[in-house]
């Protein structure tokens, strides 16, 4: 059995970036139990570190034949104060050298993560605070790689 870590970095602009690190187990697909995105009866987000947080429950990497392990994706997007997306999300890095097909699958998996979790669900302050603001979100899948798959949850702020 082979476990599966992804790594989410979010950062407001001139705010702390919050990296989140997500792991679960992977047969051959992903175990859609593991997932756990936000639901309109949980208590609102507060803070931009549990934003991270949902934000990493919410993605489903590609599977593996679909996949390549190591690969970064990172997708800038913005809220308005009632966690509703503002515009289109815009992809802003990819790893390079990857094949179309692996790189259209992370594209669509994170696309759908967004769709998956929004609208967020944010308390007054959070709201105000992010309204407007872009975020930059790196994705990292670890999957196969040396301790990826630590914990399912784990998060820290720099």
């Amino acid at each position: 059995m082979k476990g599966h870590s992804v790594i989410v970095a979010v950062a407001l602009m001139l705010a702390p970036v919050a990296n989140v690190s997500a792991g679960g187990t992977v047969l051959g697909q992903i175990d859609l139990a593991q997932i756990n995105p936000p639901r309109a009866d949980q208590r609102p987000l507060n803070t931009v570190k549990e934003l991270g947080d949902a934000l990493g429950r919410c993605w489903i990497p590609p599977p593996l034949e679909k996949s390549r392990s190591g690969t970064q994706i990172t997708v800038l997007i913005t809220f308005n104060r009632s966690g509703e997306v503002m515009g289109e999300p815009r992809f802003t890095f990819i790893t390079p050298g990857i094949p179309p097909e692996i790189r259209t699958a992370y594209q669509l998996s994170v696309a759908d993560a967004i769709s998956r979790c929004a609208p967020m669900h944010f308390t007054p302050a959070l709201g105000g605070a992010v309204a407007g603001r872009p975020f930059f979100m790196r994705y990292d899948d670890t999957r196969g790689q040396k301790g990826a798959d630590k914990s399912w949850l784990t998060t820290t702020t720099s």
